[in-house]
């Protein structure tokens, strides 16, 4: 299912360029393709829609877990369609396509409901498609795998690189996003959480409570959460008016408090953020912490925290990793899950700025140190940050050398362009996804040097590159006998080895 790629930059270029010629007109509608044709995941996504907007209206009974009601996609066909394909592991039990009942099949094992309208969607066509259902998420796999998340804590529809396939139907690839009404009724004694603003909560039978939430901009499916459970929320507003909204289990015990010192400071880290980055994207900030993931996970305005991060203290480094996602992997989304560098190489080189700012190391120190403390054949340097293969795109491969690539970069062309590069790809991609060639393009254009061969030794070439991230004149930064471990880089760590250890997939 996971089919390798070539790498190195020639390779991906004409891969890119294979894309963009291959054609799709044809004489009569066709089935859509069953996948957005995702190396990595081959049936992530689909073929022939672009869904504008969800209406997610569900009950969840913590009790049985049974997950019910409908979801509409407001979507529009890119090709004359006979029938379309949805990712979905749950059973639908009805769908209708523009009013008219559609005639459906429910492949659950490996997560696609198919879609035959009663008349074809030709191109350009927006279409109403409503899908009702009633099933147990905890009960459903696709291709062996079940990202829900369910127990004491309540549930959870939190993972990456697929999650929504367990509670809404979706076209479920990073490069179709959308804008979203979440709407979710639970136990008046349980909390229901998703993303940007809560327009209202309502009583409209005993006992229960629906909760509604609206995320005015694009927003890819992973990034969409389902959070039910016993949780203390806390609303108030941002320094700039935008409502902050975080949430926190009620068994965190003694982690609540580290919890509570970090998330608490989202909006001042994302004031700082913004100083490098251009502008928060969103109209919302937030953030939950649950004991339910070991890891953490950026969802779109309310990142979504595991519980053990905070056990040993605040940790506001991986709030910092968490919200500069916000910019790099949510607000310009990655264009195939091999360009997972732009998402987490970015967030990491986050956490070493926050350091430097909080005065806990500076980046130039962090990057050495990773660089120096990592011998030849240390596994650090056995992938390549540009295709690391779907089993490994967690690797800290990703993470760390990564961010050492950034670095690297801001020494080949200097603070003032480098950090122009970093906003100019959130002002032109912003709202849209991008890939690593079109970023190298970028960083050409503006810094006006040539980067191919800087990019191929840290992006594409397996080994330890001959010069550090800080250039030739690095050695200044090193001690005569060892090298100087900065304060921030062992909670940094933990960190990454969190955020690798439980993803689905």
């Amino acid at each position: 299912m996971r089919a390798r790629t070539r790498t190195g930059l020639g390779a991906l270029a004409a891969g890119v360029v294979s894309v963009l010629l291959a054609g799709t007109a044809s004489a009569a509608p066709s089935p859509g393709a069953p996948g957005a044709g995702d190396p990595y995941y081959p049936n992530a996504g689909n073929g022939g829609t672009d869904v504008l907007h969800y209406d997610i209206r569900l009950t969840y009974q913590p009790a049985t877990d049974l997950l019910s009601g409908t979801t509409t996609l407001l979507l529009t066909a890119t090709q004359d369609l006979s029938r379309f394909d949805l990712d979905f592991a749950l059973k639908a039990s009805s769908v209708r396509v523009n009013n008219r009942p559609a005639q459906f099949t429910n492949q659950t094992g490996n997560g696609e409901l198919v879609v035959t309208p009663a008349q074809p969607l030709l191109k350009g066509q927006t279409a109403t498609v409503v899908v009702a259902y009633a099933d147990t998420p905890s009960t459903e796999k696709v291709d062996g795998l079940n990202a829900w998340k369910k127990g004491s804590f309540g549930a959870l529809g939190i993972d990456e690189p697929q999650s929504s396939a367990w509670w809404f139907p979706a076209n479920d690839h990073p490069t179709d996003k959308a804008t979203y009404d979440v709407t979710i009724e639970a136990p008046d004694d349980n909390a229901a959480i998703s993303n940007g603003t809560l327009v209202r909560k309502t009583k409209s039978r005993a006992g229960w409570t629906r909760w509604q939430w609206r995320s005015t901009k694009p927003q890819a499916t992973y990034l969409t959460s389902f959070i039910v459970g016993k949780y203390e929320v806390v609303e108030s507003t941002t320094p700039d008016g935008k409502p902050f909204i975080t949430a926190y289990g009620a068994d965190l015990g003694d982690s609540l408090y580290a919890a509570k010192a970090s998330v608490e400071r989202t909006a001042e880290i994302n004031e700082f953020l913004a100083t490098q980055f251009g502008p928060y994207p969103f109209e919302a900030e937030g953030g939950v912490v649950t004991s339910g993931i070991g890891f953490s996970l950026e969802n779109q305005t309310r990142p979504t925290y595991g519980a053990r991060n905070f056990r040993a203290g605040s940790n506001t480094n991986l709030i910092a990793h968490e919200n500069a996602h916000q910019w790099f992997g949510d607000n310009v989304s990655l264009g195939r899950w091999s360009d997972i560098w732009l998402n987490e190489g970015f967030a990491s080189y986050a956490s070493w700025l926050w350091s430097e700012h909080e005065g806990e190391g500076t980046v130039a120190e962090l990057a050495q140190y990773t660089y120096d403390s990592n011998a030849a054949d240390a596994p650090l340097w056995k992938l390549v940050p540009a295709d690391v293969g779907a089993d490994n795109q967690f690797d800290n491969a990703v993470y760390d050398r990564g961010a050492l690539t950034l670095q690297a970069l801001r020494t080949a062309v200097g603070d003032e362009a480098f950090f122009a590069i970093l906003k100019t790809w959130q002002a032109t991609k912003g709202g849209s996804d991008g890939r690593i060639l079109e970023f190298i393009a970028l960083a050409e254009k503006i810094s006006g040097k040539p980067l191919h061969d800087l990019f191929q030794t840290w992006l594409y070439t397996a080994g330890k590159p001959a010069v550090g991230p800080n250039g030739a004149a690095a050695p200044a930064l090193r001690a005569a006998a060892a090298p100087v471990k900065p304060k921030s880089y062992d909670q940094i760590q933990a960190n990454h080895r969190f955020l690798a250890a439980e993803h689905a997939g």
